[in-house]
């Protein structure tokens, strides 16, 4: 770590460009999402489930954690929210028999710090009872309702286990009464997604942007993939396979921008240690400590991903 880094990445930094969810009830699915290019895999039980698989998908989705060749991904499942009658069972039945290789739960529909705060109860129960590390499985929230982004920053701070907010788009807008899922997410919802970002920032957490529900329309995942980039979030959440390469694309620093950004902060470094200067001239463009973190956070991520 460095002194530009506070705050522009995560404390537990780990490469999350794409998020790829999947349903539980497909062995094939789940198989063929554990072998793509995503940074994390979310298994769900929840939107993706109908409501007379959620209870037998249990069983797929463990078997699935057991057995599969996940190759590093970070390894994810979404239960039903909390105030469904299948949540207690989602988490417990599928952490006592897979917690092992279970690295996130991702909870849905989270009205507050308190919702927060019963998943990491009842996490932390099953770890004593199973004897499984305390706190080793994190939590990903999903901020989708007016009531969440107002909440944003005591979601993200609710407890040590989490790692990331993400904006969920469907869900919000039908819970503010908008009229369509305008394909202008980013001028209509900017307010919102600016929230969930200056709350994982503030808290030191990662922060996801929504899926593009258009999933043969690949230009406006890219499109939509490159407003998430510039305005801060980490990475974007995929529903299908085809958009993975493309986020990854996105949100991983080219060779250009690897250039400039090591080029600027090697020559800060010598103008601060050499001449005792706090501010340089790139290319005409006057740079300073501010600039750097934008900089930094480019390296960072290309150090994760194994381009440097």
């Amino acid at each position: 770590m460095s002194n530009y880094d506070q705050l522009v990445i995560a404390r537990d930094f780990r490469i999350r460009r794409t998020e790829l969810t999947c349903p539980a009830h497909s062995l094939k699915m789940m198989t063929k999402a554990a072998g793509s290019e995503a940074d994390e895999v979310i298994l769900d039980l929840e939107d993706s489930c109908a409501v007379s698989q959620k209870v037998e998908a249990r069983k797929t989705l463990v078997e699935a954690l057991n057995t599969l060749d996940f190759k590093g991904k970070i390894r994810a499942f979404r239960p039903n929210n909390i105030r469904t009658k299948f949540f207690y069972k989602d988490v417990i039945e599928v952490v006592e028999a897979a917690g092992k290789n279970i690295d996130i739960m991702v909870l849905p529909k989270s009205y507050g710090p308190d919702d927060v705060r019963f998943a990491d109860r009842l996490l932390t129960q099953i770890e004593q009872h199973m004897g499984f590390e305390i706190g080793r499985i994190k939590l990903e929230v999903l901020i989708e309702s007016a009531e969440a982004v107002l909440k944003a920053y005591e979601i993200a701070t609710a407890t040590p286990r989490m790692a990331g907010l993400i904006f969920g788009i469907a869900d919000f807008a039908g819970d503010i009464g908008a009229k369509e899922l305008t394909k202008e997410q980013f001028q209509v919802y900017h307010y919102p997604k600016m929230q969930t970002i200056c709350a994982a920032r503030a808290a030191g957490i990662d922060c996801i942007d929504n899926v593009t529900l258009q999933f043969r329309d690949l230009d406006q995942c890219r499109k939509d993939a490159e407003y998430a980039s510039k305005m801060g979030f980490d990475g974007k959440w995929a529903i299908h396979p085809d958009q993975v390469k493309i986020i990854n694309e996105v949100f991983t620093p080219s060779k250009d921008e690897l250039t400039r950004a090591t080029e600027i902060l090697e020559l800060y470094k010598k103008a601060d240690l050499d001449n005792g200067l706090g501010a340089i001239v790139y290319k005409d463009e006057m740079v300073d400590a501010a600039t750097l973190r934008v900089e930094w956070k480019k390296v960072a991520v290309a150090q994760k991903a194994g381009l440097l």
